[in-house]
């Protein structure tokens, strides 16, 4: 058994892969018009809370991921190693999406989000209690300040802007290092106070979670690929 891998916190990242599955498989479907009345993922609100809700538990949980690496004391050699692998990930999305969507095509999404965000609340881990009002900074601040300068595909990045850029997926560094920054300061604080609270095991009903928790990133990779293929196969067939 891995010592460094909680099942508690496995099962909720497990969790918000679910979700995340059924949510792209309704977005599939509607997109290629198999889902009957068609929706908006864009403006409804049903679907762009939940893209809400699931992002900020992504992010969450790879702030309580980090808590976890730095309470057993992960080497940068070995953060380097995981992070690297993000970032090939997050270049395999955008040349995927400029196939299928070239007018929209994702050039800073949730995994480009993550590669950047990962490396500055590693840094800023140091500071524990602060990170709670580095976290509320980061997701008011975009609230306050936006400029044209941050619209472009090279800056928009940043979070800054004055309008939200064409693309499948968003998820700038400002707000979202907030949900992280809050993720990595509340690992922190349970793993000090009340480490069990993380460290504990789940129902046997939970466990498949916590196994397609600790494979989240080859989930995330592999299942739209399968996903639009299985819905492709079923067109030709029932043409």
């Amino acid at each position: 058994m891995n010592p460094t891998r909680y099942d508690r916190l496995d099962a909720l990242r497990g969790a918000a892969i679910v979700w995340m599955a059924v949510f792209h498989l309704c977005f599939d479907l509607n997109h290629f018009r198999l889902l009957q009345p068609a929706h908006n993922f864009y403006t409804d609100p049903m679907w762009t809370l939940q893209r809400t809700a699931i992002v900020s538990l992504f992010l969450f949980c790879a702030g309580l991921g980090q808590a976890v690496a730095l309470h057993h004391a992960q080497p940068w050699q070995r953060f380097w190693r995981r992070w690297l692998q993000i970032f090939d990930c997050a270049v395999l999305v955008s040349v995927a999406s400029a196939f299928m969507f070239p007018r929209s095509w994702i050039s800073f999404g949730v995994l480009h989000g993550i590669a950047v965000m990962l490396v500055l609340v590693r840094c800023m881990a140091p500071l524990r209690h602060g990170l709670w009002l580095v976290g509320a900074a980061a997701i008011a601040l975009p609230q306050f300040v936006s400029h044209p300068f941050f619209d472009s595909r090279w800056t928009n990045w940043i979070g800054l802007v004055t309008r939200k850029p064409v693309t499948e997926d968003f998820v700038p560094v400002l707000p979202w290092l907030g949900v992280m920054c809050f993720g990595l300061a509340a690992g922190q604080t349970v793993l000090t106070h009340a480490p069990m609270l993380l460290k504990g095991g789940v129902p046997s009903l939970l466990r498949p979670l916590a196994g397609l928790g600790r494979w989240s990133l080859s989930f995330y990779m592999l299942h739209q690929p399968v996903f639009i293929g299985a819905i492709l196969l079923y067109l030709h067939f029932r043409a």
